[in-house]
């Protein structure tokens, strides 16, 4: 991982931002394809697991966007106020979805239950992901102050993925 930058002057934080969703799409893509790991209609011990830790992650992220660099952009770029309450709704949404992942990997559902419920969340979070990094990477480049985990809500993904 890169060292931070010098007196918290931030460098593309649009840019980690855009890394930070490469990380979680490959971390849901292996998610995905684990299900076929073991053969057919048997999920491999790890995938619980593997999904419970994405899941956090990508919770930590979005509450860490609402908590971190939404507030800073709101005060700092009003005309994107009706953009940040969009992505905030879409957290909600994501969030939702992430519920139902767990569920299913809670109890005996088949694994096309399963792998339909993470087929319908990549693509919420594909749609969510362009539109967030199309309408807020300048802005974020353009912050001057604060870390990439204390705004994004996690840390850059590391360079070896």
């Amino acid at each position: 991982m890169p060292p931070p930058p010098p007196y918290g002057r931030l460098r593309a934080l649009g840019h980690h931002l855009v890394e930070i969703h490469l990380w979680l799409r490959e971390e849901l893509d292996r998610i995905r394809d684990s299900l076929d790991g073991d053969g057919p209609g048997v999920r491999p011990r790890e995938l619980r697991a593997h999904c419970l830790a994405f899941c956090a992650s990508l919770t930590r992220h979005h509450t860490g966007e609402d908590t971190g660099a939404f507030r800073v952009l709101a005060a700092q770029v009003p005309e994107l106020r009706p953009v940040l309450r969009e992505l905030e709704a879409d957290h909600r949404l994501v969030e939702a979805a992430l519920r139902r992942v767990e569920d299913l990997l809670g109890s005996r559902h088949p694994v096309e239950e399963v792998r339909n419920e993470l087929d319908t969340l990549a693509a919420l979070l594909e749609t969510h992901f362009l539109y967030e990094e199309k309408k807020l990477t300048a802005a974020l480049n353009a912050l001057e102050d604060g870390r990439t985990e204390e705004l994004l809500g996690v840390p850059l993904p590391p360079e070896d993925r």
